[in-house]
């Protein structure tokens, strides 16, 4: 999607108050009214300060914009760093991934449905509002289960009209076999009631921390194992690490690169537990000495293989 800088939209310092915001927008939204404009694109400007004024006006729209970082610049290329909400809390009933076509449409799938949810609890004799916020785990918490520490960071407004970042910390139980894009619900971690009303719950949204060796699909998990060439030609067993400590594993004679073996329930548990697919990725032995390169000569006569006797058709 195309970056857009509301704050120079409104002509302003990203250090403005919520009185300077709506100082700037009325200005604007007046200068540029399709009413009373004389500007050629008065139209088009009267959408953008409308657009611009609507994320910069509330606390929690804001606060996540500012996450974004303040180096893009107007109409550059931009996708939302990995994991830019992690820890971030807000009111609402939950938000989808970022990735929409524009700012506009990742802020309303982000809080739309959080303003009906405010909606729909205003009527609800006070009740406290419930809160979601994304939190990120291991791999290996999933497979066993954990009592973790998570920082939470909630957008509110100070005395002087400026967004400031409110902190806490909540002991959390992770459960055995949570997948990602399960939520934690803690009751009444959500925000205060009035009067005899029950608190709002908090929703944590699970999501994994980017594993240097495992992918996720699901309650599946993959891994490219390295092996020889006698090794996959020859056939072995092989110590293969999972996130729950290591296992044997037969490497079939015969096995190509990229052969995709299952072990069946290794993956992430649950009452039907995932497997784990090792996809085999075969590594050549360097010929850095002439020992090593007249082993492969020999190789090399000893075969009569050509590796791209199909390639040309």
């Amino acid at each position: 999607m195309k970056y857009k800088d509301y704050y120079a939209t409104l002509g302003l310092e990203r250090s403005a108050t919520e009185d300077d915001i709506k100082r700037a927008y009325r200005k604007l939204a007046r200068k540029y009214h399709p009413d009373v404009t004389k500007e050629a694109d008065g139209e088009e400007r009267f959408k953008e300060v409308g657009e611009a004024y609507e994320v910069l006006k509330d606390p929690e729209k804001r606060a996540a914009y500012d996450r974004m970082g303040s180096e893009w610049q107007n109409g550059q290329e931009f996708q939302p760093p990995p994991n830019w909400d992690e820890g971030f809390e807000f009111r609402g009933a939950g938000h989808e991934a970022a990735g929409e076509a524009n700012l506009d449409d990742f802020f309303e799938a982000m809080f739309g449905h959080a303003r009906a949810a405010q909606q729909r609890q205003a009527a609800a004799a006070m009740a406290g509002q419930d809160h979601h916020a994304k939190v990120l785990i291991d791999l290996e918490e999933a497979y066993r289960g954990a009592q973790r520490s998570i920082s939470l960071q909630m957008p509110v407004l100070d005395a002087q009209g400026h967004v400031t970042l409110q902190s806490r910390t909540l002991d959390v139980a992770i459960p055995k076999g949570i997948r990602a894009g399960q939520h934690l619900r803690l009751n009444g971690q959500g925000g205060p009631a009035t009067g005899d009303a029950p608190p709002g719950d908090l929703y944590l949204e699970i999501a994994f921390r980017e594993h240097p060796r495992f992918r996720v699909d699901g309650r599946d998990v993959s891994l490219d194992l390295p092996v020889a060439p006698w090794e996959a030609a020859l056939g072995a067993q092989i110590k293969v690490p999972t996130p729950d400590g290591s296992v044997e594993m037969t490497v079939p004679k015969g096995s190509q690169g990229g052969r995709r073996l299952r072990l069946k329930g290794k993956g992430i548990p649950g009452t039907t537990p995932g497997d784990l697919y090792v996809i085999l990725t075969i590594v050549l032995p360097p010929a850095d000495t002439e020992r090593a390169a007249a082993a492969y000569d020999v190789m090399r006569q000893a075969f009569n293989f050509d590796p791209r006797a199909h390639f040309y058709g």
